[in-house]
């Protein structure tokens, strides 16, 4: 392939990579993935209903105060000497912002 050509192609990839990853909600199949991980990995200790559990419970009217970027720092970072563990290894800053929107708007119960 040509070296202009093969110029071309990676240019047009890198840009088809940048809005998937510019996109403000993750791609349809990736959130039926988070919203698995979210009712099942977190529902373990935030309880199946998300009413609490061994961690607090996770629902509109609880989170509504807390800032956006807390819990998103608090998905991704884990809180140091409690069993929330990091999730920054599986979970893009872009998606635990989505997580926190669907479960400050009770959106989880809806899949």
């Amino acid at each position: 392939m040509p070296a202009r050509a093969t110029g071309v192609l990676a240019g047009a990839l890198a840009l088809a990579a940048a809005a998937v990853w510019a996109s403000p909600d993750p791609l349809p199949w990736r959130q039926d993935e988070l919203i698995y991980r979210l009712k099942q990995d977190c529902g373990s200790c935030h309880g199946l209903t998300m009413k609490g559990g061994l961690g607090p419970a996770l629902l509109p009217e609880t989170l509504a105060d807390k800032p956006d970027h807390a819990l998103v720092e608090v998905i991704l970072k884990g809180v140091p000497g409690t069993p929330m563990p990091p999730w920054d290894f599986e979970i893009s800053v872009m998606e635990a912002h989505w997580l926190v929107r669907q479960m400050k708007k009770g959106a989880i119960d809806d899949r």
